[in-house]
């Protein structure tokens, strides 16, 4: 017996082809989902900074002052590379620009300590003439870790760095150095603590106040008082490679969202090892694989609504999940990085699905946390979970739960949180200096005529480029002239 199509009047009154009466909810916590992407548009309003000239020229005079600095630590004993190249990323380590390990790191709070936070990689070697797959010393190391032989350079290298390595000395009578991540870290800061001690002895107009500096397990953090800022620079000595390892060699023949937006040499232009060890591994010989060159490429195919997810999810997370140590924003942002993979392109350009991919990214740590599974992006083999206890696992999933249970809520919390990290800047600002601050390098003139060039061309750099990371050329005989290069643009 055949059935009849329902009339067009019976099929209206059944909401066909209609929008359906209620609002879109999230079926586990009720929430509507329009709600959320308000909330999560407010916090992007909040979270977001906007540079004025006169906060633009006080990016650049901390900045010109990190650049002089590093300068003198090269001329201190000549160890760094003459003509070094750093990389310069929005965010401090504890923001997850790197995979760092963040229990070893006193904890600054923005609008309590700082207004803005860097993390610059500073090379203390480089290996930049490869043109195959770079082969690293893996044998002694975890998944994601190595030790670096100074045997790969030339003896002049090996006379300057030898009181920074471990030796190792083999049946047949020879020696190998092994470049040490902590003994590294021991030394910059110490050469820091020298050059800054030297320049506060002779100050000069408009330098930056230096209010904080401390060795944070191997990364060195300044806090920089320059007008009515302050900024953190999380310093980070790192060895610097052209090319890819080989080690993460089966990752590029896979599919990835970014296929076809920016070409394979962008993403494998470099990488770098950064003072980390692996959780059974030995702290004085072990590096971390770093992958932040190619993670500033990628980020320019993400969609703004995904990132705006992502910024606010990580703000739930750093509060909630700070106790005991366990998860970092950079497992959110491996999460993120496979979430692109997994789904379809189209899918994560839409502008108002901020909600739902706020929903997911939660679901997605979740699941990584009952699972205790977290695989490294570049290398999928690498776990970064696998070392955590079933019991942190399980307190940090239940600690989940409950932001999924009611993540209105939650926004709402990380919302009054930014704004009130915003309040003391403000006041700050209202208490501090109001005249103009001139460059460090300025030679005494008159401090109320800026180089309105100079701040209106850093606000046009901050603004074209929001959340990019830049690369700086520096040659530290004449510390005077940056180069900044976003992407292949310089300036």
């Amino acid at each position: 017996m055949k059935m009849a199509a329902p009339t067009a009047s019976k099929a209206a009154s059944l909401g066909c082809n209609n929008k359906p009466a209620f609002p879109e909810l999230d079926f586990r916590s009720g929430a509507r989902v329009e709600e959320l992407n308000k909330l999560i548009q407010e916090f992007t309003k909040h979270d977001q900074r906007e540079y004025d000239d006169q906060r633009a020229l006080e990016i650049h005079t901390a900045k010109d002052f990190i650049f002089s600095m590093l300068g003198m630590v090269q001329k201190l004993d000549q160890k760094l590379p003459v003509a070094n190249e750093y990389l310069l990323l929005s965010g401090g380590v504890r923001e997850g620009v790197v995979d760092l390990d963040l229990d070893e790191l006193n904890v600054y709070a923005r609008g309590t300590d700082y207004d803005m936070d860097f993390t610059l990689l500073v090379p203390a070697l480089k290996l930049h003439d490869r043109n195959q797959p770079v082969t690293l010393d893996m044998r002694h190391s975890a998944l994601c870790h190595s030790w670096l032989s100074l045997r790969l350079f030339d003896e002049g290298t090996i006379s300057k760095w030898k009181d920074c390595c471990t030796i190792v000395d083999h049946i047949n009578g020879a020696t190998n150095y092994f470049f040490s991540p902590t003994k590294v870290a021991d030394w910059f800061y110490d050469s820091i603590s020298i050059v800054l001690s030297e320049i506060q002895k002779k100050p000069q107009r408009g330098m930056p106040k230096v209010e904080k500096v401390e060795k944070n397990g191997t990364i060195i953090s300044i806090i920089l008082g320059v007008g009515s800022s302050r900024m953190l620079y999380d310093i980070v000595p790192v060895v610097s490679f052209k090319g890819w390892p080989a080690v993460a060699q089966s990752w590029l023949m896979e599919n990835h969202f970014w296929d076809g937006k920016i070409t394979e040499e962008e993403v494998i232009s470099g990488f770098y090892l950064v003072p980390a060890c692996s959780y059974k591994g030995k702290k004085d010989n072990e590096w971390r694989l770093s992958f932040a060159r190619s993670e500033v490429q990628l980020k320019k195919c993400i969609s703004s609504s995904l990132m705006q997810a992502y910024q606010a999810c990580k703000a739930i997370i750093i509060k909630l999940l700070s106790r005991p140590k366990a998860i970092s924003p950079y497992h959110l942002r491996s999460m993120m990085l496979w979430a692109c993979d997994r789904l379809p392109a189209n899918y994560l350009a839409q502008e108002d699905y901020a909600a739902h991919f706020l929903l997911g990214l939660i679901d997605d740590l979740q699941h990584c946390l009952v699972n205790k599974m977290c695989p490294n992006y570049f290398i999928p083999q690498c776990n970064m979970l696998e070392h955590l206890s079933e019991e942190t696992v399980m307190l940090h999933a239940r600690k989940l739960s409950s932001v999924r249970s009611d993540p209105a809520e939650h926004l709402r919390t990380a919302i009054e949180h930014v704004k009130a990290a915003n309040r003391l800047t403000l006041e700050l600002q209202r208490r501090g200096s109001t005249t103009t601050i001139p460059s460090p390098q300025s030679d005494g003139g008159d401090p109320n005529q800026p180089d309105d060039r100079l701040a209106k061309k850093l606000q046009q750099l901050v603004t074209e480029n929001p959340g990019k990371s830049i690369s700086v050329f520096i040659n530290p005989d004449d510390v005077t002239r940056p180069h900044f290069r976003i992407d292949d643009k310089f300036f």
